[in-house]
C-alpha cells in the first residue's frame, strides 16, 4: 500500500509540471524573446517541445513494455530535470529551443505512465477516479501557469519557470524509488529502425503545422516514412508499434475517435480566451477560468466512468460521449458578441463532459483490450492519437482564424470546422462492437 501510495505522488507531481511547463510560456515568452533576441524562433521554443514530446510518448509506452514501467519512467523524469535546468541557463534563444526540445523528450517520456502505471494497479472501477485526479492536475496547471509565469517575471526572473522544477522533479524521482512494480517486462530487442522511421514520418507532419516554407514537401516526406514505416513493422518480431493490437476494432475505432473529436473541438480552449478577452472584454485570468468548465465537467464524469463501463459497456458510453461533443458544437457555432463569461463557461462544461467519457472510458478500452505486455504502447498510442489530432486542429483553426475578414468572422469559421468535425466524430467513428472487458 504504500508503494501504490509514494508511486502515485510521482507521477501526480511529473504529470504537473510537464503540464504547466507545456503553457507556462504563453505569458512570459514575449519578455524572453526581448531578453534573448532572435524573435523570429518564438514559436519554435512552443514547437520544440511539443515535437518532442509528441514523438517520444508511444515510444517511451513500448519500451515500458519491454524494460518496465519504473526504469523509463525515472529516466523520463530525470530528462526533465536536466531540460529544465538547461532552459533556465539558455543565453540565447538558439540553445532555448534546443533545451526545450531535450525537455519535450523527458516530456514525453513521463507524460503516458500516469495512465500505464494507473492500469498496473487499479481495477478497472477504480480508474475513473485516478483519471479524474489526473484531470484535475491539468486543470490545476491551467491555472497555475498563467499565474507562476506571471510572479515570476514580476518579483523573480523568468528563468525560474524552469527552475522551480527541479525540486519538483527531484521529489518526483525519491518518491518513485520505493515502488515495487507488479508488472514484469517481456525482454525482446528494440527496434529502432522502425523507431527513427516513426519518428521522422511524425516529426515532418508535425513540422508542417508549425513551418510557413515548404509545407509541401514536408507532409510528403512525413506521409512517405509512415508508409515505410508501415510495411517494416509488419515484419518484425519485436515491433515498436505492435500493428497486430489494431486488429481489434474497438481498438482502432476508439484510436480513430480520439483523432478526430481532438481535431475538431480539443484546440477551441486555444482560441475561445482570445474571444473572451477581444469581445467580452474579459481579463487574462478570467478567460483562463472560463476554461475550468472543461475540467469540471470532465471530472464528473471520470470518477464514474470505470463502473459505468462494467454495468453497460464501451459502446453506448461513447455514443453518449459523442452526443455531447456534437452538442456542444452546436452550442458553439451560436457564439456572438453578446455572449460572455457565462455561456462559455457552460459550454465547456458540456465540452468537458464530452471529453471526459470520450478519453476514460477510451483509456480504459485501450488497456483492457490488449494483453499485459502491450498495455504500455497501447496506452500511449491512444495519447498519440490526441497529441496529433490537437496539433492538427489547431493549425487549422488558427488558418481560419488569421485568414479571415474579422476576428468575428474567423471565431465563426472555426467553431463551424469544429462543428462539422463533431458530426464526422459521431457519425463514422462510434465503435460497433462491444469488446470485452
Amino acid at each position: 500500500m504504500k508503494s501504490r501510495t509514494t508511486v502515485m505522488v510521482s507521477i501526480v507531481l511529473a504529470m504537473l509540471v510537464a503540464s504547466i511547463d507545456s503553457t507556462i510560456m504563453n505569458t512570459t515568452m514575449p519578455i524572453i524573446a526581448k531578453e534573448l533576441g532572435r524573435f523570429d524562433l518564438y514559436a519554435w521554443a512552443f514547437a520544440a517541445y511539443m515535437i518532442a514530446s509528441t514523438i517520444l510518448s508511444p515510444v517511451a509506452g513500448r519500451l515500458s513494455d519491454l524494460f518496465g514501467r519504473k526504469r523509463v519512467f525515472g529516466f523520463g523524469i530525470l530528462l526533465f530535470l536536466v531540460g529544465s535546468l538547461l532552459c533556465g541557463l539558455s543565453a540565447t534563444m538558439i540553445q532555448l529551443v534546443i533545451f526545450r526540445a531535450i525537455q519535450g523528450i523527458g516530456a514525453g517520456f513521463m507524460m503516458p505512465f500516469p495512465a500505464i502505471i494507473a492500469g498496473d494497479l487499479f481495477a478497472v472501477e477504480q480508474r475513473g477516479k485516478i483519471q479524474a485526479l489526473f484531470t484535475g492536475m491539468w486543470g490545476l496547471s491551467a491555472v497555475l501557469a498563467p499565474l507562476l509565469g506571471s510572479f515570476f517575471v514580476q518579483f523573480l526572473t523568468w528563468r525560474w519557470i524552469f527552475f522551480v522544477n527541479l525540486p519538483v522533479c527531484l521529489i518526483s524521482f525519491l518518491t518513485l524509488i520505493p515502488y515495487k512494480e507488479h508488472y514484469q517486462p517481456k525482454k525482446a530487442s528494440v527496434d529502432y529502425i522502425g523507431a527513427i522511421l516513426f519518428a521522422v514520418g511524425v516529426t515532418s507532419l508535425l513540422l508542417d503545422t508549425v513551418m510557413k516554407q515548404n509545407r509541401i514537401v514536408l507532409f510528403v516526406i512525413g506521409v512517405v516514412f509512415l508508409v515505410v514505416f508501415y510495411f517494416y513493422e509488419k515484419k518484425q518480431a519485436s515491433p515498436i508499434v505492435p500493428l497486430s493490437m489494431f486488429k481489434n476494432r474497438m481498438i482502432s475505432q476508439i484510436n480513430l475517435n480520439a483523432f478526430i473529436g481532438t481535431v475538431s473541438l480539443f484546440g477551441v480552449s486555444s482560441f475561445i480566451p482570445l474571444f473572451l478577452q477581444n469581445i467580452a472584454g474579459l481579463s487574462l485570468f478570467m478567460s483562463g477560468v472560463a476554461l475550468l468548465g472543461t475540467a469540471i465537467g470532465w471530472m464528473a464524469v471520470a470518477v464514474p466512468a470505470g463502473k459505468w463501463i462494467l454495468k453497460y459497456g464501451y459502446r453506448i458510453l461513447l455514443i453518449i460521449g459523442n452526443t455531447l461533443l456534437f452538442f456542444s458544437g452546436l452550442l458553439l457555432t451560436l457564439l456572438n458578441p453578446s455572449h460572455g463569461f457565462w455561456f462559455v463557461f457552460l459550454v465547456m462544461i458540456v465540452q468537458g463532459l464530452a471529453f471526459g467519457l470520450l478519453t476514460t472510458v477510451g483509456m480504459i478500452g485501450v488497456q483492457q483490450l490488449v494483453g499485459g505486455h502491450e498495455k504500455g504502447i497501447s496506452t500511449s498510442f491512444f495519447m498519440f492519437c490526441r497529441n496529433m489530432g490537437t496539433a492538427i486542429g489547431v493549425t487549422i483553426m488558427g488558418a481560419l482564424l488569421t485568414n479571415a475578414a474579422n476576428f468575428m468572422t474567423g471565431i465563426h469559421h472555426l467553431l463551424l470546422f469544429g462543428f462539422f468535425g463533431s458530426i464526422l466524430a459521431f457519425t463514422h467513428f462510434v465503435p460497433h462492437s462491444e469488446g470485452t472487458i
